[in-house]
């Protein structure tokens, strides 16, 4: 494979990683400090799809990371 698809995969994957735990860290601590999380009333359902969505992401840099280590 060229260099350059190798590049690109891993700016990829290490963009994904990054925006996966900044979302993922940023939606618990925006939980915290709106009092949803440990509030008496059950959490709004936005908290539970934006961690899908960072588990999402995390499972697809995990995959460009895989795809990354076979295109040597």
């Amino acid at each position: 494979m060229p260099q350059k698809f190798k590049a690109l995969a891993s700016i990829t994957a290490w963009a994904m990683w990054i925006i996966a735990w900044v979302m993922g860290l940023s939606t618990f601590v925006m939980g915290i400090i709106t009092g949803s999380l440990y509030g008496s009333e059950p959490a709004p359902l936005i908290y539970p799809v934006f961690f899908a969505v960072a588990l999402g992401y995390l499972f697809l840099a995990v995959v460009v990371m895989r795809l990354r280590q076979k295109m040597e």
